[in-house]
This record gives structure tokens, sequence and C-alpha cells, in this order.
């Protein structure tokens, strides 16, 4: 059998077991505060030493925890009030007032989807050809090729016709001469000398000391780019030049450039040999002067 129980029926439950847990408390308090200190003094006095006074409580009448058995049973019959109470909880439906009009449906009524627009019908097939029969006693006269008679006789001379031949044309004009003043050699008989280095006596003294002079002009002119130097950026650049016949440089390159702006201050150091007016002793073969392509490696490195 299942408990209904309205809310408002809940409510009144839980006002009524609240006031009685607040009058079961001050009675009780009323109670205690009933006992007086003194005749309790006087009382135990008598007793003393007889083992009457339990050791929880100085005097057996003050003990609170004697009701505590009542108050725990109390707390018991509360909850479980408190649970049937929440169990039997039920909310009744508002009723509502028909009319004439009013109609009880009691099936389900069934929701039909929206319907979706449909695709488009395909296009009716195209029509089949109609073949059209062409009669067989149709001949096209106009088309007919014309019939040459070219048959020859046995004794009749036959001359073939005479071809004009075309003249033979123009032989192509001779290859112009190779320039070996223009070609630009990596490796020469003799090879290009820095100013100063005319002393030495063999060829091999000469190039280390054009290349020992080389490289104290670039060390001497150098300036260590300050991005460079900001970002901590070493290593070596490689730039390319021409010692050309005169002993000018020309068509100075940078061939390998490791950032902050040091092969362009490579090829600065570079340029600036024809503003100081340094002339090399140019290259030669075979007993003429020739261009000569070199590589100088510029070391960047902080110190």
């Amino acid at each position: 059998m299942a408990i209904e129980v309205s809310g408002t029926m809940v409510f009144y439950s839980l006002l009524a077991f609240t006031l009685l847990t607040v009058c079961i408390v001050f009675v009780a308090r009323f109670l205690m505060s009933k006992l007086n200190e003194g005749t309790l003094k006087e009382k135990y006095s008598k007793l003393a030493g007889k083992g009457t006074s339990s050791n929880r409580a100085k005097f057996d009448e003050a003990d609170v925890f004697k009701m505590s058995g009542s108050f725990f049973n109390y707390g018991l019959v509360v909850a479980l009030g408190i649970t049937v109470l929440a169990l039997g909880l039920t909310e009744y439906a508002e009723k509502v007032a028909g009319g004439d009009n009013f109609v009880m449906i009691e099936e389900d009524i069934e929701m039909e989807p929206p319907r979706t627009a449909e695709p488009p019908p395909p296009p009716p097939p195209p029509p089949p050809p109609v073949i059209q029969e062409v009669p067989d006693e149709t001949v096209l006269e106009e088309n007919e090729p014309d019939f040459v008679d070219q048959s020859v006789e046995a004794n009749e001379v036959v001359e073939a016709p005479v071809v004009v031949k075309a003249p033979p044309p123009p032989p192509p004009p001779p290859p112009p001469p190779p320039k070996e003043d223009e070609e630009i050699f990596m490796v020469v008989e003799d090879m290009p000398l820095f100013p100063g280095c005319d002393t030495e006596k063999t060829k091999e003294d000469k190039k280390k000391c054009s290349d020992r002079k080389v490289f104290e002009f670039v060390f001497k002119n150098l300036k260590y780019p300050v991005i460079a130097r900001e970002n901590g950026i070493e290593g070596t650049a490689v730039v390319q030049f021409v010692v050309d016949k005169d002993g000018t440089v020309k068509d100075v390159s940078v061939l390998k450039e490791i950032g902050g702006g040091c092969g362009e201050e490579a090829s600065r150091v570079v340029n600036t040999m024809n503003e100081s007016g340094i002339k090399w002793t140019p290259g030669r073969q075979r007993g003429r002067p020739v261009k000569v392509q070199f590589r100088l490696p510029v070391r960047f490195k902080l110190q």
C-alpha cells in the first residue's frame, strides 16, 4: 500500500517535529536547572567514601548522559518520519475543466515529419535518330573523275621533263678565331703577383710572398661589421676577383656569405686595391699577359 503525502502535510509535519524538539530541549534544561548544587554537596558529603558517585559526573543526579538513550531513540523516530514523508510526497496535476467542446484523445498523435524538397525529375532521354534511306538510283554525275588517255605506243619517243637544279647553298662562314686575350685562366705559367714580390728568386717564393702581402693588406683594411659583431657571427667568407692584363682588379663577387655583412666587407676591401693605386704584376701564359681569376678566403673571428 503506497502512502501519498501532499506538500502541505509534509510542511506541517516538519514544523511539528521542530516544535516538539525545541520543547524537549527546554524541558530537559529546566529539569537540570532545578538541581541545587548546595543540596547535592551536602548529600554526597554524608556518603563520602561509599562510591555512590560515578567517575563521569560529579553528581549522579546531574549526569546528562542518563537521557542519551531516550534522545537517540527520539532522533531515530524523527529521521524515520522525515524519510517516510519524503518518500510519500506526491504532486497532483491540476484538474482541467473541460467545456462542451473538450474532447479526450486517448490515442497518440503521430507527427508527420516535414517534407523536404524533392529533387527534380531527370530529363527525358533524347529521341532516337531518324535514319533516312537513300535510294540506290541516285548517281552524282558531277563528281565523276575525268579519264585521260595516257597510253604510249612502242615507236613513240617520250622525253623526260627538264628538271632545273637549284644552285647549291653558300658555304657557312668560318668560325671566328678564339680570342685568347678574353679567356680567363685559373692557373697560368706565371701567376699574378701582389706588388713588392718581384725581388724573390723562384716562382714558389714569389707566390708565397704575394699571398702574404694580400692577407696583410686585407687584415689592415678589414673592419668587422657591427651587425656580425653584435650577433656573434664568425666564419670564413670567400671573395672571387679577376686580375686583368694591366694588373687591375675586376669582377669582384662574393662566393660564400656567412651573414652580417661579412661578405660585403671582404668585397669592399678587395675593391679598395684599385682605389689605393695598387697594380698587380699580371699573369703570363706563353709570354703574353692574360686574365687570371682568384678566390680569396677571408676569416672573421671575434676576440
